[in-house]
């Protein structure tokens, strides 16, 4: 099985920035930091209303990184400007409403379908790999592949805020979601509210590329250091990795369960206090 990727979203450095102004702490330093700690990529998504990633940042992300930058943005004209103006690697399209604390959930290819297409061509066009972050349904799946978008993101938040059989079907549902995507040619990606606590399974699944992760590695920094939080989450989804490679009387009881992950019968604020 081939190694998964880890893109650092460094959105919530810029978080604390804000909450005080001025300058510190910096997301560039943060992006510098997280690829010298092995990171893969970095991801900001720069809102409509600036909320925590501004516009500098992004300049100064595409000047400095060495890795691949990659832009969460929503479907508007400024932000499809925007993305022209500094070319990142990849452009992660994303739904997004003022009044949500976080991304609530996937863009709906399907009924936005006649707004995204040209925004997606644009992109394309312009040597920028696009990204639809969507639910990992077949039909949206597949709405995001007649919109010409090489990859998907597969949100995992549901996942995430889930327990037990809830958290199990849901799980199901990402593997088969990811399954259908790889068969139509598209690159898999997956993200949202990943954890030490819930990674493994998800990053198991052999057809998704890479993870997508921040939050929790800004949080678990502010007690370890960034690259020690980046270094327990490479070796978490390393090691899901391996598990899905070993031969299977050696697994530890189906593709969809891996070692050192928290059990899926649990809360997650209760896997998060065992942790």
């Amino acid at each position: 099985m081939s190694r998964i990727r880890l893109g650092v979203n460094i959105d919530h450095v810029a978080t604390v920035r804000n909450a005080r102004g001025g300058d510190m702490p910096d997301p560039l330093r943060a992006a510098l930091l997280a690829e010298q700690a092995g990171a893969d990529g970095i991801t900001a998504h720069l809102r409509e209303d600036r909320r925590h990633i501004r516009d500098e940042d992004i300049a100064g992300l595409k000047a400095q990184l060495k890795i691949p930058l990659n832009l969460e943005m929503a479907a508007t004209d400024e932000m499809l400007a925007i993305a022209l103006k500094h070319r990142p690697h990849a452009a992660c399209i994303v739904p997004e409403k003022r009044e949500e604390r976080t991304t609530e959930g996937g863009i709906d290819c399907i009924s936005q379908f006649a707004r995204l297409k040209p925004i997606v061509a644009a992109l394309s066009d312009a040597g920028i790999r696009v990204s639809m972050f969507i639910e990992p349904d077949r039909k949206q799946i597949d709405a995001a592949r007649n919109l010409g978008a090489p990859v998907i993101e597969l949100h995992t938040g549901a996942y995430a805020n889930a327990a037990g059989e809830a958290r199990r079907a849901i799980l199901k549902h990402i593997h088969n979601g990811a399954a259908f995507g790889a068969e139509l040619g598209l690159e898999i990606h997956a993200g949202h509210g990943l954890t030490y606590d819930n990674v493994a399974p998800i990053a198991a699944i052999a057809q998704i590329r890479e993870l997508n992760i921040g939050h929790f590695l800004i949080g678990e920094a502010i007690f370890t250091g960034l690259a020690a939080a980046i270094a327990g989450m490479r070796r978490r989804m390393d090691e899901a990795r391996s598990e899905g490679d070993s031969p299977p009387a050696q697994r530890s009881g189906g593709p969809l369960r891996v070692p050192n992950a928290a059990s899926l019968d649990e809360r997650p604020e209760e896997a998060h206090i065992k942790k």
